[in-house]
C-alpha cells in the first residue's frame, strides 16, 4: 500500500501562508520530554529520592551531639545543716578540748548551715557509634535505594505516557488538517461543477434546480470547512500547550510511504517498567517487614564523651567512654502484631505482582490485535477511495452526457468525500494503535 500523506498546517484565521516554524513528530516529542510538567515533576521526585538515600547512608556514621547549660537560680538549689558535735564521738570531743580554746569548741557545738549550686555552667560533647541496631540501618539504606529505583521507574513511565499523549495529539492535528484539505478539494470540485452548470443553465440545456442543488451542497461544505478550521486551531493549541512549544502558529510536517503490516515479536513482561515497578513494591514490602523485626531487637552502641562543669565554684572537666544497650521488652507485645501485619502486606504485594503480570500479558495481546484490525480497516479505506473516485468520475461523465441527474453526481461527490474521511480516520487510528502496541511491549 503506497500513499503519501503530507501534513502542512495553514493559517486558519486569514488563509495567508506566512513564515512559520515547522516541526516533525520527533521534534514534537523532544519538546514534550523537556517541557512537559509531568516529566519535570517526576525528575524532582528522583532528585528527592536521591537525597533521601544519601540521608539514610549517614546513619552508618557516629551520632555526634553537644549540649550546654548555664543557670543562675534565685536561691541556692542545695541547702543542709551540719552539727559537728553530732558527727564526733565523746572521746574525740574530749581530745579536742585539750588542744582547742573554748571559743572554738563552742563553734563545734553549734549547728552550721551550708548552701550550694546557686549558679553554674555545664557542657558535654559525645559521639555514639551504633554497633547493632537489628538491621534497621542496613535495611533502611536498602529501602531508600528501592525508593530511588521506584522514582526512576516512575520517571520512565511518565516519559512514556507523555510521548504517547503528545503523539496522539500530533495525529489528531494531522487528521483534522487532512480533513480540511479534503474539504478544500471538495470546494474546488464543486466550484468547477458550479461553473459548468451555470453555463448550461444560461444556455438552456440544464435545469435551474441543478444549480440550486450545487449551491446547497457548497453551503454545506463551507459549514464543514468552518468547523474544521476551528478544530484545527484548537488541536494546534492543545499540542502546543502539552509539548511546551509556546507557539500556536507552527506547522507540522509528516510524510509516510509504503505502510506495511508489522510483524509481531516476542516480548517478555519482565522488561516492562510496569512489571519492574511491581517487583520493587515486593522488595520494599520485604524490607519493611525486616525493619519491623529490627525495631523489636536490642540496639547496642559505644561512645566517647567530654564533660565540663563549674557547679562548686571550681572548674571540672573529664572524659569518658561508655556503651549503651536498649532492649525493648513491652514493645514486643505490639511489635509482634506489627511484624505479622508487614508479612501480610508482603504477601499482598506478591499476589498483586502475579495478577498484574497476567494483565500486562493480556494488554500486549490486545494491543497487537488492535494493530491488526486497524491495518485491515486502513486497507479497506484505501480500496473504498479508489472505488468512490471511479464512481465520481463515471457519474460526472454520465451527467455531462445527459444520462444522469445532478443529485446522482452530488451523491457521488459526497461518497468520495466520506471515503476520504474514512481513510484519514483509519490512518490516524492505525498510527495510534501502533503507538499503543509499542508502548505495551516497552519499545
Amino acid at each position: 500500500m503506497k500513499k503519501t500523506f503530507a501534513f502542512i498546517v495553514c493559517s486558519a484565521c486569514c488563509g495567508i501562508i506566512t513564515a512559520q516554524s515547522k516541526y516533525t513528530l520527533e521534534q514534537i516529542l523532544d519538546s514534550a520530554r523537556h517541557n512537559n510538567i509531568a516529566i519535570r515533576s517526576a525528575k524532582l521526585n528522583v532528585a528527592a529520592a536521591q537525597q533521601q538515600r544519601k540521608e539514610a547512608f549517614t546513619k552508618y556514621f557516629p551520632n555526634i551531639s553537644a549540649s550546654g547549660v548555664w543557670f543562675n537560680a534565685t536561691k541556692d538549689m542545695a541547702k543542709m545543716t551540719v552539727n559537728p558535735s553530732e558527727m564526733l564521738s565523746s572521746q574525740a570531743i574530749e581530745n579536742l578540748a585539750e588542744i582547742l580554746p573554748a571559743s572554738a569548741l563552742s563553734v563545734l557545738a553549734s549547728p552550721t548551715s551550708i548552701t550550694m549550686l546557686k549558679k553554674g555552667i555545664m557542657g558535654s560533647v559525645s559521639a555514639v557509634q551504633p554497633v547493632f541496631a537489628g538491621g534497621q540501618i542496613v535495611n533502611g539504606n536498602r529501602l531508600a535505594k528501592v525508593g530511588e529505583d521506584v522514582s526512576k521507574l516512575q520517571l520512565e513511565l511518565s516519559e512514556n505516557e507523555v510521548e504517547k499523549t503528545a503523539e496522539q495529539y500530533f495525529w489528531q492535528l494531522a487528521s483534522v488538517q487532512e480533513k480540511l484539505k479534503t474539504i478544500q478539494a471538495s470546494e474546488q470540485l464543486l466550484g468547477d461543477i458550479h461553473k459548468d452548470i451555470d453555463v448550461a443553465v444560461r444556455a438552456g440545456v440544464a435545469m435551474p434546480n441543478d444549480l440550486l442543488q450545487v449551491q446547497l451542497r457548497e453551503n454545506e461544505v463551507a459549514s464543514q470547512k468552518l468547523k474544521a478550521e476551528n478544530a484545527l486551531s484548537l488541536a494546534r493549541m492543545l499540542l502546543s500547550q502539552y509539548s511546551g512549544l509556546r507557539d500556536t502558529t507552527f506547522v507540522i510536517d509528516y510524510s509516510s510511504e509504503n505502510i506495511d503490516n508489522i510483524q509481531c515479536s516476542k516480548f517478555s513482561v519482565q522488561g516492562l517498567p510496569e512489571y519492574q515497578l511491581l517487583s520493587k513494591q515486593v522488595e520494599a514490602a520485604s524490607l519493611q517487614r525486616k525493619l519491623a523485626v529490627g525495631q523489636n531487637l536490642p540496639t547496642v552502641g559505644v561512645g566517647v564523651g567530654y564533660n565540663y562543669h563549674s557547679l562548686l565554684d571550681n572548674d571540672r572537666s573529664f572524659g569518658m567512654i561508655f556503651a549503651t544497650v536498649k532492649i525493648p521488652i513491652s514493645d514486643w507485645w505490639g511489635g509482634s502484631h506489627a511484624i505479622k501485619r508487614k508479612k501480610i502486606e508482603l504477601q499482598k504485594a506478591q499476589e498483586q505482582q502475579e495478577d498484574n503480570s497476567q494483565l500486562l500479558q493480556i494488554r500486549m495481546q490486545n494491543a497487537w490485535n488492535c494493530v491488526q484490525e486497524s491495518y485491515q480497516q486502513l486497507s479497506l479505506a484505501e480500496r473504498s477511495i479508489e472505488q468512490a473516485e471511479e464512481n465520481l468520475r463515471l457519474n460526472r461523465n454520465y451527467y455531462n452526457a445527459g444520462t444522469a441527474k445532478m443529485s446522482d453526481l452530488l451523491q457521488a461527490q459526497l461518497l468520495y468525500q466520506q471515503a476520504q474521511y474514512r481513510r484519514i480516520d483509519a490512518f490516524a487510528n492505525y498510527q495510534n494503535k501502533l503507538l499503543e502496541y509499542k508502548h505495551s511491549v516497552g519499545q
